[in-house]
């Protein structure tokens, strides 16, 4: 049996949260090192993307891992943490939330939790940071991406407090970490993360990846995460892009 033990360290303001946990990594630190500052001057996110982190406004936490088991299934952490912070949001919150994949949590169809893993050398072997940004209140995203984004505090209509989400996003983490580890643990995930999913299966959706754009249907995920896609041309297994829902309707006979 693995046991995840969390070791928190607070900071009141970082550049980023996931290079801090880096830095700290190289030098020896142990799985579980969880980083956690209350406000971000340089956060990022996929793709090289900005992540706005004001102070005191969102949960801003990297996670160190040091995972025993094959690298080609590394990607599935990111479901792993997507699955804690849909936990955590429910417990804490009361805030029952959709994921859009591969790492968007949602409420509303807006994004209020964004993950980015990131996969890093160190002497004692490779391992993998886990960022994760949640939006406490308004004030963590610019308001020009109001119609995209959304926090706790609207979702739910109260303050809440980071603390307790906090702890409860730690748990969480451990819970599936600790089965992803397991004989057959990848197929849980998936098949938790797809219950759990708009997005796995059945969902008319937009892919772009760098200059390429696909349309089509979602039919589930492969064992590594990948997202397979049914296209006027075929079959599409999307292991990088950002998906968007389109809401058009499909023509059927007899409408």
């Amino acid at each position: 049996m693995n046991f995840f033990k969390p070791k928190i360290l607070r900071y009141e303001s970082l550049p980023s949260t996931n290079t801090e946990a880096a830095r700290l990594a190289a030098l020896g630190a142990e799985e579980g090192l969880a980083v956690v500052a209350d406000e971000q001057t340089a956060g990022r996110g996929r793709l090289q993307r900005t992540w706005a982190s004001p102070k005191g406004a969102g949960l801003y936490v990297s996670i160190l891992l040091r995972p025993k088991m094959a690298q080609e299934r590394w990607p599935l952490i990111t479901f792993v943490a997507s699955l804690a912070v849909s936990d955590a949001l429910l417990e804490a919150c009361e805030l029952a939330t959709d994921i859009k994949w591969p790492n968007d949590v949602l409420a509303s169809e807006r994004k209020i939790c964004g993950i980015l893993a990131e996969v890093i050398d160190t002497p004692e072997g490779r391992a993998i940071v886990v960022g994760i940004g949640i939006n406490v209140t308004n004030q963590a995203f610019p308001e020009e991406l109001a119609s995209k984004a959304i926090s706790v505090a609207e979702a739910t209509g109260q303050q809440r407090d980071r603390e307790t989400l906090l702890s409860s996003l730690l748990r969480g983490l451990g819970r599936w970490y600790v089965l992803l580890l397991e004989e057959n643990g990848g197929e849980k995930i998936i098949a938790e993360w797809t219950a759990r999913s708009s997005y796995a299966e059945g969902k008319v959706v937009k892919v772009v990846n760098l200059d390429e754009t696909l349309t089509g249907v979602t039919s589930g995920l492969e064992a590594d995460g990948a997202l397979r896609l049914e296209t006027s041309t075929g079959t599409v297994s999307i292991r990088a892009g950002d998906v968007t829902s389109l809401r058009s309707h499909v023509a059927v006979d007899g409408g």
